[in-house]
């Protein structure tokens, strides 16, 4: 069996590919470099030319010749091998007539736990999110942030004591509609300083969240296991690393709790699974990070079908409804708060026949951070 051509498939605000076979099997992945998805596409172009005429499952092989070919990495080139390898084990699977994690060890589990994204631009809205997650059986939320959703055309100015105060009442808020029955994920995506994050967490741990994410940003390991020694929540982080050696790093310091790895941006299943491995040597759970579409969640079935210490899935709004129902041919089923693990040869799902038709590239956005009402940047 060879490979006899790879795609890269704009589709909506998604970047996925697809590689043939001249048997006749199609493997799907999606790549997460969603912020550069135009320079995602070039690499997949890339290794795919690399990838044509060669037998589609050395999968380890074909691993590290596309990421050791060049000097150079980033997210960019990341998001396109992880969409390759992935697609890769989805024509494994289908090759061998098994779910590609039944190749990866076999299940450890039949369904995963998920937590359902609850977005709004006031406190109003978060909380109905909240009660309505509660109410659709869902035993987790999150993208749950105590600061708002609000539009980055907006210019950003509180006090220290208001935006301290105010977040931590907002938790409160969450914490009142979900009873204990629901966990809280708080989203922090990156806002604070570690002093904002320490003060915050010791403000809102009598509230229980499930874990922390990302209070700072996540560039500097240390800066993190600063934070992490002085609050008493969990921390999670790692959607925007690529390597083992990065989550090696971060698992040293002891900054990290639940580790967030994305399957299509870390490297594919090939390499998150390798991350799972070093998480569970340091009694850390895993927590993929999944902002994307079907395909991706799927994905990350696959994982979490396979690893002892997953801990919860992220859940993206929207999955069946249009256009998220539109781009593949069956949506994953979900039941009482857990997306059950897909029996299906492969990763368990495909891309829609007409999905590029129907729901044509768009573009995520322009170049444009929130500001500060000081004219400076904001992380937002």
């Amino acid at each position: 069996m060879k490979v006899t051509a790879v795609e890269a498939v704009p589709v909506d605000r998604y970047l996925f590919t697809r590689v043939h076979t001249e048997n006749g099997l199609t493997g799907y992945g999606e790549s997460g470099a969603w912020g550069f998805l135009e320079a995602s596409a070039a690499a997949i172009e890339k290794f795919g030319r690399y990838l044509v005429g060669k037998d589609p499952l050395l999968i380890e092989h074909h691993w590290q010749n596309m990421y050791r070919t060049s000097h150079f990495r980033g997210a960019a080139i990341m998001g396109a091998l992880s969409a390759i390898d992935i697609a890769l084990w989805d024509i494994a699977g289908k090759h061998f007539g098994v779910p590609a994690h039944q190749l990866m060890g076999g299940r450890v589990r039949d369904k995963a736990r998920v937590y359902y994204h609850v977005f709004g631009d006031t406190r109003e809205k978060l909380v109905r999110g909240v009660r309505d997650a509660r109410a659709a059986g869902f035993t987790a939320v999150g993208h749950l942030t105590p600061f708002l959703d609000e539009d980055r055309s907006v210019p950003y100015f509180k006090s220290h004591a208001d935006k301290m105060a105010d977040a931590i009442e907002a938790v409160a808020a969450y914490r009142e509609a979900a009873g204990t029955e629901v966990d809280l994920c708080i989203e922090i995506h990156r806002r604070l300083t570690p002093t904002e994050a320490v003060t915050l967490a010791r403000g809102i741990e009598r509230f229980h969240p499930l874990f922390y994410e990302d209070p700072i940003l996540p560039d500097n390991f240390d800066a993190m296991a600063l934070v992490a020694r002085n609050v008493n929540i969990p921390i999670a982080t790692g959607e925007r690393l690529h390597t083992i050696h990065e989550f090696q790093m971060l698992l040293r310091t002891g900054a990290v709790q639940y580790v967030r790895p994305d399957v299509c941006l870390a490297g594919g299943l090939t390499h998150s699974k390798k991350i799972a491995a070093l998480a569970e040597a340091h009694y850390v759970g895993v927590v993929p990070h999944n902002p994307l579409s079907p395909i991706s969640t799927a994905a990350c079935l696959q994982l979490a079908a396979c690893i002892p210490n997953f801990a919860i899935q992220e859940y993206p709004t929207g999955e069946l409804e249009p256009p998220k129902s539109e781009i593949v041919k069956q949506p994953l089923r979900q039941e009482d708060g857990f997306l059950l693990i897909p029996d299906a040869p492969g990763i368990g799902i495909e891309l829609a026949d007409d999905a590029e038709r129907k729901h044509p590239p768009v573009a995520h956005g322009e170049i444009g951070a929130r500001l500060h009402v000081d004219g400076s940047v904001v992380d937002q």
